[in-house]
């Protein structure tokens, strides 16, 4: 659909607007009394969140990121599935899965009774699809936009086997100085650390501090988080529903400058911290069942 067509059929006067982003991916602008976001249809993916009152975006997003078919947006809430990591089967199949760097479709957008705008993405599976990963699903995600930002991702198995996935919010928040910032209530937590391309299993002591990469698993993780950000006077909590681990993530300089769709210095002003289903954390869906990630964040 073009954006005027988009508008026409989706669009919510004065909140609600389809525009063409960056590389001209058509994107949904929202601005309320609330809170005002930017959403990318290709991935499925916010980009940018941002409460009315406060000074900074709660998300990072990378001024390199690409913005085309076949590649990932860096920053914002990226959607992997249906595996998070590495492909599992050994296949040679991208990490993260296929869904988060390809087109997804506007399911419905409404302007609800309190105010909030919610907007639903989709995708279903076609021959491409299937070639890639042999499975008949719907895959939604539903985008409420309030005074905080709440993400449901829904798998709906359509076929008649079941089928496993593990799956993630991949959200990069903005902080002013990653030295700066923790992570609490992760302690106690036993966690995966894959820094390095390691797999030791450790626990965490205290709040979750960066000062080299950082890239961990923490399995049975608690559902409430806070990324305690000093450097910008802020917290931010994340919630989480149908997960029971968690990933904290940063690239350190060494990574950063590596990647291409980073400026070198932007691991100062990054914190990756996923509402995820990944490691031993594997949901299987049943034949016509469907199960639901929830996540949701709010300047505190």
């Amino acid at each position: 659909m073009t954006i005027e067509q988009l508008n026409a059929q989706f669009g919510i006067a004065g909140q609600l607007e389809f525009i063409a982003g960056n590389g001209g991916l058509p994107m949904i602008q929202v601005k309320t009394a609330k809170a005002k976001a930017l959403i990318s249809i290709h991935a499925g993916q916010v980009l940018s969140y941002q409460p009315a009152g406060e000074p900074e975006d709660v998300m990072f997003l990378s001024a390199k990121a690409y913005y085309q078919d076949g590649k990932a947006i860096k920053g914002g809430a990226p959607i992997c599935w249906p595996w998070f990591g590495a492909d599992p089967e050994g296949k040679g199949r991208p990490g993260h899965g296929f869904v988060r760097n390809r087109p997804w479709n506007v399911v419905a957008t409404e302007k609800m009774g309190n105010g909030d705008i919610k907007v639903t993405l989709g995708l279903v599976n076609t021959p491409e699809t299937q070639a890639i990963w042999p499975h008949s699903f719907v895959l939604n995600q539903e985008i409420i936009i309030s005074d905080s930002l709440n993400l449901s991702l829904i798998t709906r198995n359509t076929g008649k086997e079941k089928f496993s996935i593990t799956q993630a919010f991949h959200t990069y928040f903005k902080v002013g100085n990653i030295t700066q910032a923790k992570v609490l209530g992760l302690e106690g937590c036993d966690y995966i650390d894959k820094a390095g391309g390691g797999n030791a299993q450790k626990q965490q002591s205290g709040a979750v501090t960066i000062g080299s990469e950082v890239d961990r698993i923490y399995l049975d993780a608690g559902n409430t988080l806070t990324i305690d950000d000093s450097a910008l006077n802020r917290r931010i909590q994340i919630t989480s529903q149908g997960s029971k681990t968690a990933v904290v993530w940063n690239p350190w300089e060494k990574i950063a400058k590596e990647m291409a769709d980073l400026e070198d210095a932007d691991y100062q002003r990054l914190l990756c911290v996923e509402t995820t289903n990944a490691a031993n954390d594997v949901v299987e869906v049943a034949p016509g069942s469907e199960c639901r990630l929830v996540a949701n964040y709010r300047v505190v």
